[in-house]
């Protein structure tokens, strides 16, 4: 097995708690970081010891790289990510994986052409208890299913309004596009589903991004509909960790995660079916692992690019139904 030589862009905390995890598996080294942050820079220097450069392009040009990962503002992530399959890297990007369609569908098509890996970072792939709801909606325990409705709150706007994700020429968006992205791939995953049409309100409560939205979406399953309701919250009590909840009807049943635990109703018994919830830790290590996986062919690719697409059609459709105010089809075509 030859080694993996990885390359990162973007050293924040996401990004080195990303550095440190994938540099601990066998086979593969972290060779270098670029950040224009003086300080994000003299961290990962600290704790991996490895060179930094204070731009991307300076570091792929100087570093054989086989591998990225970048976890930088959401803005800039097609630019990175376009650079590096360019130069025939494999890429891991943060969600949300671009925050406009058309770079989507670019990002796609590249990596294609290339040949190469693009992972984007929604661990919830690798979580057991939303893998678990997948497995029972895939086995027919609820029947067909027809409604969901899932809520994210979370105090984010406290946290973000004065820094880089409050500010729209890097975030792209608010809370929506932030924490609100897990949430939106979250209901489309486990209900293997396809958006179709959506309704959107959003609040900015005082920010220069969205803060709340609230989302009345159309959803396709192999030809069937569901009726989906999503709400965002960013100024919520629990911050700064999210309080989460999904819950999908069925022909024959229901299910419901409330954050913790999760309870199906089946045949009109109900049951608890909670799996083993990992630490943020051990997520980013799974998806991590999945990435370098695919790269060598030991593995599917669990995080692939076709969900992010979904995800930033559903996205941007909502955006447009807040600003006009209509009802609005979701181009989620690859």
């Amino acid at each position: 097995m030859s080694e993996l030589t990885v390359v990162a862009i973007g050293l924040g905390d996401l990004g080195r708690l990303e550095c440190r995890s994938i540099d601990s598996m066998d086979g593969v080294y972290i060779a270098a970081g670029a950040d224009p942050s003086p300080d994000a820079r003299d961290a990962f220097q600290y704790e991996l010891g490895r060179h930094t450069y204070d731009s991307h392009e300076a570091m792929l040009d100087d570093v054989d790289a086989d591998a990225a990962i970048i976890s930088t503002p959401h803005t800039l992530h097609y630019d990175h990510a376009s650079a590096c399959l360019d130069r025939g890297v494999h890429v891991h990007v943060e969600k949300p994986m671009v925050t406009d369609l058309g770079d989507a569908r670019a990002l796609v098509d590249r990596a294609r052409e290339s040949d190469r890996v693009l992972a984007v970072g929604y661990q919830r792939h690798f979580d057991d208890r939303f893998r678990e709801i997948r497995r029972l909606v895939d086995d027919g325990r609820i029947g067909a299913p027809h409604m969901a409705t899932c809520y994210l709150e979370q105090d984010w706007v406290q946290w973000n309004r004065d820094r880089w994700r409050g500010n729209p020429d890097l975030s792209g968006g608010g809370q929506l596009y932030d924490s609100g992205s897990h949430l939106l791939d979250a209901l489309l995953w486990t209900t293997r589903s396809t958006p179709v049409e959506v309704s959107a309100t959003l609040d900015d409560r005082g920010a220069d991004v969205d803060v709340n939205s609230a989302l009345a979406v159309t959803l396709d399953r192999d030809g069937d509909r569901l009726t989906a309701s999503v709400g965002v919250s960013g100024e919520g009590p629990s911050g700064p960790a999210p309080a989460e909840a999904l819950r999908i009807w069925g022909t024959e049943g229901s299910l419901s995660f409330d954050g913790e635990t999760l309870r199906v109703v089946e045949g009109g018994t109900e049951y608890e079916a909670t799996p083993y919830e990992p630490t943020f830790e051990e997520l980013t290590a799974r998806k991590l692992e999945n990435f370098v996986g695919a790269i060598r062919g030991e593995a599917e690719l669990a995080i692939p690019p076709s969900d992010a697409v979904k995800v930033t059609a559903l996205t941007e459709a909502a955006y447009e139904s807040a600003d006009s105010g209509r009802r609005v089809a979701v181009d989620a075509d690859i």
